[in-house]
């Protein structure tokens, strides 16, 4: 009795962090799409652990609700909570940049363009409109931190706390 009930705590923990990482990598989604805030390169890199976390932690969710061996479940919140510690060291780097600490990625600039093109000749025209970001400007202070700032903190606490799930275990 006592397993299926932490098996119903992983379960749902895991959905808890799918949904938080989810929650996160959509509020970037947001400011760009519906602000227009164009990331940078190292913006976009950040978003990479999220789109990876989130399947995980759902497979871990499913494997603990499924009653699959433990170590399914265990491991995939490990690989989730060593997803947002590298995001966290990803943001942190891109914040460095930012407050010009170090120098980021020569390459830098944006990856796509949010504007809609109705056709050939807009094409032209939306090229010449649209400014690559830099990787050293952020877009957006909000309380004196950037949005990649915010990520160092929200990675973090996301790595913890799947890092925390994990390890539940049977005390009895």
């Amino acid at each position: 009795m006592l397993n299926a009930a932490i098996d119903q705590r992983h379960a749902i923990f895991s959905v808890v962090l799918a949904l938080a990482m989810a929650a996160v990598v959509g509020g970037a989604l947001y400011f760009e799409y519906v602000l227009g805030y164009l990331p940078c390169y190292l913006c976009l890199l950040q978003r990479t652990p999220y789109y990876i976390g989130v399947p995980v932690a759902l497979v871990a969710a499913a494997a603990a609700w499924l009653r699959w061996p433990g170590c399914i479940t265990r491991g995939g919140l490990v690989i989730v909570s060593l997803l947002m510690a590298y995001g966290a060291a990803l943001s942190a780097y891109h914040a460095g940049v930012e407050w010009g600490w170090w120098a980021g990625p020569a390459d830098c600039g944006a990856g796509t363009s949010t504007g809609i093109i109705n056709d050939a000749t807009d094409l032209l025209g939306a090229i010449d409109a649209v400014t690559p970001p830099s990787c050293d400007e952020a877009a957006l202070r909000i309380l004196g931190l950037s949005l990649a700032g915010w990520n160092v903190f929200l990675s973090l606490a996301l790595a913890v706390f799947a890092f925390r799930v994990q390890q539940i275990e049977n005390e009895a």
